[in-house]
């Protein structure tokens, strides 16, 4: 187990968790995760069911949004946590029974080879790991909108939508992001890349507990999904111009 100021040459590691009516899930991923972590933060973003009161039955830190923030809005607030309390890296994970605690020492391992900024969680990159199929539009949104940050950002990621990761929080200081709902990801790739950031995959298991989970509101039509997406990734493109590099960037596969 990771501990605050101690093991790993001191390395301070922080887990982040964003929740939102979870509360069919708190329990079970909180108690597997402080197993393996001692340093744990959940956002919740504006919980409507009993995930308040779930929470409050584990020792872990809390920041509560009075309303829906959204997804983005919630990684931001982790990312300013991490800084503002000293950690030297943010993992997040989702709560949804869907990101396995069990592969937390895995992304620990990526972290003390300290050859990267971003430790990426790949769904795709061991055939051998996928438990259960996504939903269809899913996938070919999430293949199409990867295919799509590789060829403009010159990466090779293989998923580029998985909340399971580990972030060097010094790195972090000179992104500026601003957006706030599941389209986060499109912004955040253009920064790591336009601020240098250095990336790299593992594999983690593909689950969907709840097929019929949904973003909300216009997000669940894909065709406006997509729009979102792209408007957000082009905004940013044209933001970042002048630092993306002429030379493409490489994503390292550690898999193996």
């Amino acid at each position: 187990m990771i501990q605050s100021s101690q093991d790993a040459d001191d390395l301070r590691v922080l887990l982040a968790i964003p929740v939102y009516n979870e509360v069919n899930h708190v329990h079970s991923v909180l108690t597997e995760v402080r197993r393996r972590i001692d340093d744990v933060l959940v956002i919740d973003d504006g919980s409507t069911d009993g995930t308040p009161q779930a929470l409050a039955e584990h020792p872990v830190e809390v920041i509560r949004h009075a309303s829906n923030r959204g997804y983005g809005r919630s990684m931001q607030d982790m990312m300013r946590w991490a800084a503002f309390d000293g950690f030297d890296w943010l993992v997040t994970m989702d709560c949804d029974e869907q990101h396995e605690p069990a592969a937390i020492p895995r992304f620990i391992e990526a972290i003390e080879r300290d050859d990267l900024d971003v430790v990426s969680g790949s769904r795709y990159l061991d055939p051998e790991g996928r438990v259960d199929a996504p939903p269809p539009d899913r996938r070919r949104i999430n293949g199409i909108l990867t295919e799509e940050i590789n060829r403009r950002l010159g990466l090779d990621l293989t998923d580029a939508f998985c909340g399971f990761k580990a972030y060097r929080v010094s790195s972090l200081a000179s992104l500026q992001l601003d957006v706030d709902g599941y389209d986060f990801p499109m912004q955040f790739w253009v920064q790591a890349i336009a601020n240098g950031l250095r990336i790299g995959e593992i594999p983690v298991r593909l689950i969907y507990n709840d097929p019929s989970r949904s973003f909300g509101g216009p997000l669940d039509d894909p065709a406006n999904r997509l729009t979102v997406y792209r408007r957000t990734f082009e905004r940013e493109l044209v933001r970042c111009e002048d630092r993306l590099p002429l030379a493409p960037p490489t994503v390292a596969d550690l898999s193996s």
